[in-house]
């Protein structure tokens, strides 16, 4: 029997009509289907379920019964609408037989919105009362005949035995259509599932070979071809040679080489732009390389061409669409990913190589540890310096794994966020200058520098300095002594007097610089290393008292802004002051009379910053990185300007001997602001930065 069409008008159900042409006209037909099908075994009927919706329960008892007895089918008679959808929403209906009870009209309605709702669901209708009109209406709604009673019993379960027979045609056409629609649907699936895998790949394998491998494959998978290949430009040569192949000959792919110009992967090089061909002719790749149907497309990386991605076809056959275009193309941005991170991933590694050689040959041991002070790195020179076999130290706490105590209470104590340096004394009496520097969303890392022989030759200089500067305390005493004892002696002349005064200006002069000298040794040999919490603004108001004559004399204005609940740092309070003084008397003599000077002071990340500004000479930009050195003096400096050339050296080693640091901005007839950050005590005694 052929397969219906789904049209909505056609006629699916079966009519007895009490017109005598139609009742002769289904009585005649049901007989034909029973002798067209004599051959048949009914199958499938005992499991067949009939619905019958009758309200009179009479008729619908006994036609239930006369259903059984004449078909096997398991028939099921309800008097309720509701109850009859229930069971047809659960799907426990083949056939629904609606029988007489009501009038035809609302029956018909009732037909419609079965069809309506369940269309695969043949219904018989009972009618005692139906004319031509009824009919018509009736095939309007897709329901085309009716069941009326009648004496043959043959005509019943012909009747049920056609729409069983009907139900099954229906369903065998809508899987039919099910399969052609979905079709498509479950190719282009099927082609998201292939991208899906080699996405996978792309980011599990580190293997470039397999990775590329693995999408050449899919190509040639995904489109039907015959033969895939990866082709990357050599840079050296300008030539193409086959990186990853599918189902061509290892030698061919060994040897592969062809150049970019003139040939139709270099046009696919220049262009950028995806190549199809289709021909009945083949076209030629190389020598020996024929193909009827070819697809190349551009392997693109920060739009520059590296390559291309190719899937071909030695015979003649079915075209690439777009389709395998696209797929072709997704997979190509998949190659070239892949390319990009094989390329990083090497660089990574050769410099991750590099660096652990560079670690691993300089003679500074490096420590690195994370936020939470556990060992990330250790290097050989850090090693032997504090004796450490070659135990793997990775991930255990610096504190409880390194054996010196001091190096422990760097990572023991708070870590500031910003660089500080300080020394720390080995058990063989071996210093080492050890730099603390913060790495941000890493840790922090330790340098270590032997600096014995450093600091040896620093403790000689120091004594040589301390041993001229007592030696010459006392001639000094004694010059100055005689000079001022000059005019009680006798009238000088006036010549005589400038002569005097001179040699008591350079008398003072070099007594300060004896003081600074031996405050200068006294920093760097750590002998002011008693540290307590200090209030700056005290320190500030101190040193500014002290020194405010100075800028009266010379009619300078002086500014201080400190805001009130500054946190205290800690430090050494004679040093501290010495700081601040030094700082306010470099800006006093490098400004004019008139000029300005202030001092500030701000709470920043944790930090304190303390600024020293003045509208000075200013400090040229090539003095800048040597102003801090022992004995410099700017070359913007008049020869006879006061200063013993120690004051910014005092004041950079009292900053870096409080875990602090120091710089200057300068612009030349403008001024200067020297900076200087400091870590400060928190309320818990812990140690902040």
């Amino acid at each position: 029997m052929p397969v219906p069409s789904p049209d909505a008008t056609t006629t699916h159900n079966f009519v007895c009509s009490p017109l005598s042409k139609v009742k002769h006209a289904m009585i005649a037909l049901v007989h034909q289907y029973q002798v067209d099908n004599s051959h048949r075994t009914r199958v499938g009927m005992t499991n067949s379920q009939i619905l019958i919706l009758c309200p009179d329960q009479g008729f619908g008892q006994q036609l239930e019964l006369k259903i059984s007895q004449g078909t096997g089918c398991q028939v099921t008679w309800v008097g309720d609408s509701l109850e009859a959808e229930a069971l047809i929403q659960a799907q426990k209906v083949d056939i629904l037989i609606l029988g007489d009870g009501v009038s035809v009209q609302p029956r018909l309605e009732e037909v419609a919105r079965y069809l309506a709702s369940y269309p695969a669901i043949p219904i018989l209708l009972f009618c005692d009362e139906c004319t031509e009109d009824v009919a018509l209406s009736a095939m309007r709604i897709g329901n085309g005949g009716f069941l009326l009673p009648v004496q043959s019993d043959e005509i019943l379960p012909a009747a049920i035995n056609a729409a069983l027979e009907r139900r099954e045609q229906l369903k065998s056409w809508a899987k039919l259509e099910a399969r052609r629609n979905t079709q498509s649907l479950e190719k282009r699936l099927s082609g998201l599932e292939a991208l899906q895998r080699v996405g996978r790949t792309v980011t599990a394998l580190l293997d470039l070979d397999e990775v590329l491998t693995t999408v050449v494959e899919a190509a040639v998978e995904l489109t039907g071809a015959d033969e895939g290949s990866l082709l990357l430009l050599d840079e050296t040569s300008g030539e193409l040679y086959m990186r990853a192949a599918k189902n061509f000959r290892e030698e061919f792919v060994r040897t592969f080489r062809i150049p970019v110009h003139d040939t139709l992967a270099g046009q696919v090089i220049k262009s950028a732009q995806p190549l199809v061909i289709d021909e009945q002719t083949p076209q030629k790749i190389k020598t020996a390389y024929l193909v009827h149907n070819l697809m190349y497309v551009p392997l693109m990386i920060h739009e520059r061409v590296i390559g291309v991605l190719g899937v071909d076809k030695r015979q003649s056959g079915p075209p690439f669409t777009e389709y395998h275009l696209t797929l072709v193309s997704a997979l190509s941005d998949y190659a070239a990913i892949a390319i990009e991170n094989a390329r990083l991933f090497a660089n990574s590694e050769a410099n991750r190589v590099k660096l652990e050689t560079i670690l691993t040959r300089i003679s500074d041991g490096v420590i690195v540890v994370d936020q939470e002070g556990r060992l990330i790195l250790i290097n050989q020179a850090a090693r032997e310096i504090l004796r450490l076999d070659a135990t793997d130290l990775s991930g255990k706490l610096a504190r409880d794994t390194l054996p010196n105590p001091d190096l422990a209470q760097i990572f023991t104590r708070g870590r500031s966020p910003t660089p500080y340096r300080t020394e720390i004394l080995l058990d063989d009496g071996r210093v080492m200058n050890t730099q603390v520097t913060p790495i941000p969303e890493i840790g922090w890392a330790v340098t270590l520098q032997d600096i014995t022989q450093l600091k040896e030759l620093d403790r000689i200089k120091t004594d040589f300095v301390n041993t001229v500067s007592h030696d010459l305390r006392s001639p000094l005493t004694a010059i100055l002594g005689y000079v001022e004892l000059i005019s009680r002696v006798g009238p000088v002349n006036p010549q005589q007097d400038e002569f005097i005064s001179r040699v008591k200006a350079n008398v003072h002069n070099i007594t300060a610089l004896i003081n600074d000298l031996l405050d200068l040794g006294r920093i760097e040999a750590g002998f002011d290393a008693a540290k307590e919490a200090l209030a700056l603004e005290q320190i500030i108001a101190a040193t500014v008292e002290g020194l405010k004559n100075r800028f009266i004399e010379k009619r300078q204005r002086l500014s201080v802004n400190v805001p009130p609940g500054l946190p205290k740092v800690r430090g050494n309070l004679i040093r501290m002051r010495q700081m601040l003084a030094n700082l306010l008397v470099n800006a006093h003599n490098y400004t004019p009379e008139g000029g300005s000077v202030g001092v500030a002071v701000r709470v920043e990340n944790g930090q304190i910053i303390l600024q020293v500004s003045d509208t000075g000479v200013g400090i040229p930009a090539n003095d800048q990185p040597y102003i801090f050195n022992k004995f410099y003096r700017g070359s913007n400096v008049l020869a006879d300007s006061s200063g013993t050339g120690l004051g910014l050296a005092i004041v950079k080693s009292i900053v870096e001997n409080h875990h602090g640091r120091i710089w200057v901005d300068s612009v030349p007839g403008l001024g200067s602001t020297f900076t200087v950050v400091l870590p400060y005590e928190p309320t818990d005694g812990g140690f902040r930065g």
